[in-house]
């Protein structure tokens, strides 16, 4: 496998490194911790590395060091599509590399012979009852992946501590090969007629999906997923769903606890379910008006929900400070293919108009779009308008970073996560408050 013998190539260099860092200068101070951050959620503080992506305040998420426009434009593509195969983005997380077209197809073939997905987990599945929210399906049916984790299974018979990263990257080829499937079974149980459509083995990891909910036919909506899992496969090490798969893998839970745990993160409100939120808002407006309202009419809306206390949907940023790449990377989407669609359209205005009202204050860091404010208005578009499933599609391409994570984690042996916590009263009187 062209992809296990790069990473087992890459290794040593890496502990040279890092070795070389805890060795000549381990008393560096990188920064310090105010009240302020620590009351705060640890907002900026920096307490890890993130060798596979960072998100640059000025030029957005950078995925081995290339930008969205790089990763779009570089990236072999998918027949017929000028839209990147998630194989050959996969070989660049993981090996740092751009692929060949050959190193991109392996990938996808790899995935297309361990995609079969035991028919226990779609019991589990159809056990819950109608009203439960995708996200917890979907977790669910990676943690009852979790008996078939070769590394769970290597750990007990004594593995030596330098391979566990093989038996990582196995687990993970394994549990992302399987993921559009019960991403499309989930769909088709909960919204459709419970019918999936069976894989098609000449489709790509992207699209395969979009074939299986019954869009096969649809090369428009393949595009879009083609775009859309690529876009949303990491951000960093340390947001709620990164972090959290992280630890929980730091205790050497096998890549299928570690990615539930992830995507647990990932439904929280405040993280990967902001994308349904942002779509409501967009709904919301366009039924207050029952039509396109007019720029006055909108602003006026728009400050009338800031005096109440209400937020914005999909708009501002922890970290940057200009408008999301990948926000921009969907706008182009969505000008090629349905530029006069209503709700396209309303988001158009929305990102004319609402950055200069949020800063009118100066407290908004960055009042420009995310990559929510657009992204459930195309899957809308396109007939997927179950809105609570949108963080599932989020889930499925997140999966790609986070097993990346976990698979170098576990090659750079890093050790458990156990940060120090302190008393509300050592806070104070470190301060000279009592």
């Amino acid at each position: 496998m062209i992809i296990k013998e790069k990473i087992q190539e890459q290794i040593p260099r890496w502990m040279e490194r890092i070795q070389r860092l805890k060795k000549e200068y381990s008393n560096f101070v990188v920064g310090e911790v105010t009240i302020e951050q620590i009351l705060s959620g640890i907002r900026g503080v920096q307490i890890s590395i993130s060798d596979i992506s960072y998100v640059d305040p000025y030029e957005g998420i950078r995925l081995r060091g290339y930008t969205i426009s790089q990763v779009l434009s570089l990236l072999p593509k998918a027949k017929n599509s000028r839209m990147p195969l998630a194989g050959g983005l996969y070989h660049l997380l993981l090996t740092g590399e751009l692929p060949s077209q050959k190193e991109a197809e392996e990938v996808e073939e790899i995935w297309r012979c361990r995609s079969e997905v035991p028919q226990y987990v779609w019991d589990v599945i159809c056990s819950m009852p109608p009203e439960t929210h995708p996200m917890t399906l979907f977790s669910q049916a990676i943690m009852a992946l979790q008996p078939q984790s070769l590394f769970a299974r290597a750990y007990l018979e004594g593995v030596q501590k330098s391979q566990y990263w093989e038996y990582y990257l196995e687990d993970s080829l394994n549990l992302t090969a399987k993921i559009p499937q019960i991403a499309a079974f989930i769909y088709c149980w909960k919204y459709k007629d419970g019918k999936v459509e069976p894989p098609d083995p000449n489709l790509d990891w992207s699209a395969s999906f979009a074939q299986m909910i019954g869009k096969g036919s649809d090369w428009e909506y393949q595009e879009l997923m083609r775009l859309y899992l690529v876009i949303h496969s990491d951000h960093e090490g340390a947001n709620v769903s990164a972090h959290t798969s992280h630890l929980v893998s730091s205790a050497l839970s096998d890549i299928y606890l570690s990615s539930a745990a992830g995507m647990n993160g990932l439904a929280g409100p405040l993280h990967g379910l902001a994308n349904q939120e942002c779509i409501r808002w967009l709904l919301n407006v366009y039924d207050h008006f029952q039509r396109l309202p007019s720029d006055e009419e909108l602003e006026g809306y728009i400050r009338n929900q800031l005096s109440a206390g209400y937020v914005i949907p999909g708009y501002g940023h922890a970290v940057l400070r200009v408008t999301d790449p990948r926000f921009t990377a969907q706008m182009e989407f969505a000008e090629q293919f349905l530029p006069q669609d209503p709700l396209f359209q309303l988001v158009k205005q929305v990102y004319r108009l609402a950055p200069s009202i949020l800063g009118e204050n100066g407290k908004i860091k960055n009042p420009r779009p995310n990559v929510d404010a657009i992204n459930g208005c195309l899957q809308y578009y396109y007939g997927v308008r179950e809105v609570d499933f949108y963080t599932v599609l989020f889930g499925v391409s997140r999966l790609l970073g986070l097993t990346a994570h976990a698979i170098w984690a576990r090659a750079l042996g890093k050790p458990i996560e156990r940060p120090k916590s302190l008393t509300t009263q050592m806070l104070e009187e470190r301060v000279g408050i009592i």
